[in-house]
């Protein structure tokens, strides 16, 4: 059997802060042992686990590695506007006038990731 993916890892400055705004994107939750000044924090969410670990060192280049979200009950644009007020900000803005394209936005500590269509404007505009 080939490997598994058992957790998407990040450095960052406050891995319990970070955790908690992935938590939350995600709708999913933090360990149980995780608190406010632990060096690592784990996220769980239906699909996916995410490990943060505090690091000294700031982010200083764009990520090279990114996730594309796809939103499961809501449209592109309601999600984006749900993460941008969880703390997200916009960093490139490529949505389209035909309702095609996605958002690209940074979490609290920088790190990149794009907010897709979900199915079903997929289904409207292919």
């Amino acid at each position: 059997m080939a490997s598994l993916v058992r957790h998407l890892t990040f450095d960052c400055s406050d891995a319990y802060r970070l955790g908690q705004f992935w938590a939350a994107v995600l709708d999913g939750s933090l360990a149980d042992d995780d608190a406010p000044g632990d060096p690592e924090a784990v996220v769980t969410a239906p699909g996916s686990a995410l490990l943060f670990i505090a690091v000294p060192e700031g982010k200083t280049v764009k990520n090279r590695v990114h996730m594309d979200l796809q939103p499961q009950d809501r449209s592109r644009d309601e999600e984006v506007a749900r993460v941008l007020a969880l703390g997200a900000t916009v960093v490139e803005d490529h949505r389209k006038p035909d309702g095609t394209g996605w958002v690209t936005l940074a979490d609290p500590e920088g790190n990149e990731f794009c907010i897709e269509r979900s199915a079903g404007e997929r289904a409207e505009h292919p």
